[in-house]
């Protein structure tokens, strides 16, 4: 494992994603059972997406009071089937949520007649629950959650909002193998917004791959602006970027 720091973001690289997944796990588990020797429970925010598999896989079997923890997911595509395997709350609710006796889960309803009022409803929920931990990934382009830089903003007055996603976005999903083809690919979707995300106490980014080299390589080398949304993890005071060698490929 070698590491290195930005600003204030940390960043961990490993030879691999198996490696990289336990050892964020590992992070991940032992900060909670930090927390849980200070307060009653702990509220967790978790990211759905290929890249977070092993690191999910390894969470899920470990030996903590999940009946302390409150779980919530931070984006859900508009108008997918209830059940489609593409949902960001069902691929959640398999890999983790069904695993573990969670205090309680908390979904984002992407089929919701109202969206608008979906998103004040959830919005509410993460306030009655702020966030102690942040899980989550960086997308191709850059994206935090579903803020793709053209709707990104690091000074969002809501916590939870409706977006349109970008063509780099909507291509992520099917060189993830989760869509067929773009035209399949939701062009909406409800998530949670860049300060939401980063009211989180602590932040584990888990961000494999070699298609994420280049965000990987924008993330700790552009400016940070809205241009690259993941740069704002270099203002957080408690935030990992977990890497292995195929997403940290650029860096050298």
């Amino acid at each position: 494992m070698e590491t290195s720091k930005v600003d204030r973001l940390q960043v961990q690289i490993y030879h691999d994603r198996k490696q990289l997944g336990a050892a964020a796990a590992g992070a991940v588990a032992g900060k909670i059972r930090g927390l849980l020797d200070q307060q009653e429970q702990v509220n967790l925010v978790f990211a759905a997406a290929p890249s977070q598999e092993e690191f999910l896989a390894d969470l899920s079997v470990k030996d903590i009071p999940w009946n302390r923890m409150n779980a919530f997911h931070m984006d859900e595509y508009q108008g997918l089937d209830g059940d489609a395997p593409q949902g960001f709350g069902n691929f959640l609710k398999k890999r983790l949520f069904d695993k573990a006796p969670f205090n309680s889960v908390h979904y984002i309803n992407g089929n919701a007649a109202d969206a608008a009022a979906e998103c004040s409803r959830y919005a509410a929920l993460l306030e009655r629950y702020p966030a102690d931990i942040v899980c989550m990934g960086i997308g191709e382009n850059c994206h935090i959650a579903f803020n793709d830089p053209h709707v990104a903003d690091f000074n969002d007055s809501k916590l939870v909002k409706i977006v349109d996603l970008d063509r780099e976005c909507r291509m992520q999903q099917v060189h993830d193998g989760c869509f067929p083809r773009l035209e399949e690919v939701p062009a909406y979707a409800l998530t949670l917004t860049v300060p939401a995300l980063m009211r989180g106490r602590f932040v584990f980014c888990i961000v494999p791959g070699k298609n994420k080299a280049r965000a990987v390589h924008h993330t700790k080398h552009q400016p940070v602006s809205e241009k690259y949304p993941s740069t704002v993890l270099r203002t957080h005071p408690q935030a990992i970027l977990f890497i292995d060698e195929a997403s940290g490929g650029l860096l050298k």
